[in-house]
């Protein structure tokens, strides 16, 4: 067990959400309980996830994606008034790291999602939301954008949307996990061959036939999937609490 202000700022020092330039707030969303033995992990506060954490009596809700975005309606009615009434009449802390979370390098959705894929880690491009939110690097042999989008479906259960725009073997990548498709052109700057990211936009299809890249939308929650468990099972392994990570599927 451990007091959940200590786990936030634990959290806060490792994940560093002052370095990002994020839409929304990043840390501890909504108080709870002052002491955390269970901590329940997934990728968003839905209201399904938030039923699972109350049937299962965790003390913390560990997501990627919370709530209180950028340009969001402020009023605490239907749908969002339902979700903090779930959390607060059963006094459950919600966590919440998104950018931070996406950039870690050992425990962030591009760190894990290289791994889930056997990718070499080449390095980071910065862009002006923060640093290494575009990752760099080869898939562990050369492959047609066929075989790459095979091998995507493979690793991660779902079939990519696939754009092809560059011919031949592709033996550099870039990624950044979730909806990162307007990074196209800053992975294009880095001379790679393909791009991975979670979500396609009518305009990306457009923008990798013209620039002669390939591009796969590998799907938003099938990317980002990854990172919030690390974070959860690396707390497990650091401050002694027990982690369940649950995943509410989702076609997106």
């Amino acid at each position: 067990m451990i007091a959940c202000d200590q786990l936030v700022r634990v959290c806060d020092d490792l994940l560093r959400p002052g370095d990002f330039r994020d839409y929304t707030l990043n840390g501890l969303q909504v108080a709870g309980r002052s002491r955390v033995s269970r901590v329940m992990s997934g990728v968003t506060a839905c209201q399904a996830l938030l039923d699972e954490a109350v049937a299962w009596d965790a003390d913390l809700l560990l997501v990627h994606h919370g709530y209180f975005w950028k340009n969001e309606p402020v009023a605490v009615t239907g749908m969002k008034r339902r979700r903090l009434a779930t959390l607060l009449g059963n006094d459950i802390n919600l966590l919440a790291y998104h950018l931070p979370l996406d950039a870690h390098r050992e425990l962030g959705n591009n760190a894990c999602l290289a791994a889930e894929l056997g990718f070499d880690v080449h390095g980071c491009a910065d862009g002006d939301l923060g640093e290494g939110l575009l990752w760099l690097g080869a898939p562990g042999e050369a492959m047609d954008s066929t075989a790459l989008g095979h091998h995507l479906a493979r690793r991660l259960g779902r079939e990519p949307t696939v754009i092809h725009g560059h011919e031949g073997r592709i033996e550099r990548v870039a990624w950044c996990t979730g909806g990162a498709q307007d990074m196209i052109g800053l992975a294009c700057d880095a001379g790679v061959d393909a791009f991975i990211s979670g979500e396609i936009s009518e305009r990306t299809t457009h923008l990798a036939r013209e620039m002669g890249i390939n591009y796969f939308a590998a799907g938003h929650h099938a990317t980002e999937r990854y990172g919030v468990q690390a974070l959860g099972e690396w707390l497990a392994r650091q401050h002694g609490v027990e982690h369940r990570f649950v995943d509410i599927d989702n076609p997106a």
